[in-house]
């Protein structure tokens, strides 16, 4: 990845964190993407904890593409809906609402979670 595209992820990132934020009610969706998998976390940003994650690599799913992106979204939202947790708000890192983001969102969506 050049320089100038994760500089420019980053501060997107950062301009976004500025807003949203996790409570234990309704926790932060947070989306991580790499050339080989998507990663999912439920954070609550006051206690500074990790209620929930799923990723693609503990699925044992090897590429990254919109049907493995969409398990992880269900297995996140199947996660949340376990420990009590129906809402929560929506974290895309800086990446693009689109693809595999999205995929993700959506199954997450269907799966359950209100965002």
């Amino acid at each position: 990845m050049s320089s100038v595209k994760s500089e420019r992820r980053q501060k997107i990132k950062w301009r976004v964190r500025k807003r949203v934020s996790g409570t234990p009610e309704r926790p932060r969706l947070s989306v991580f993407r790499s050339n080989t998998g998507i990663y999912a976390q439920l954070i609550d940003d006051i206690a500074g904890k990790t209620l929930a994650a799923a990723s693609s690599v503990e699925l044992g799913l090897k590429t990254l593409n919109i049907e493995n992106s969409k398990q992880v979204g269900s297995t996140i939202a199947k996660k949340a809906v376990e420990i009590g947790l129906t809402a929560c708000v929506f974290d895309r890192s800086g990446y693009l609402y689109h693809g595999n983001v999205k995929a993700l969102a959506d199954a997450a969506r269907e799966a359950g979670l209100n965002f």
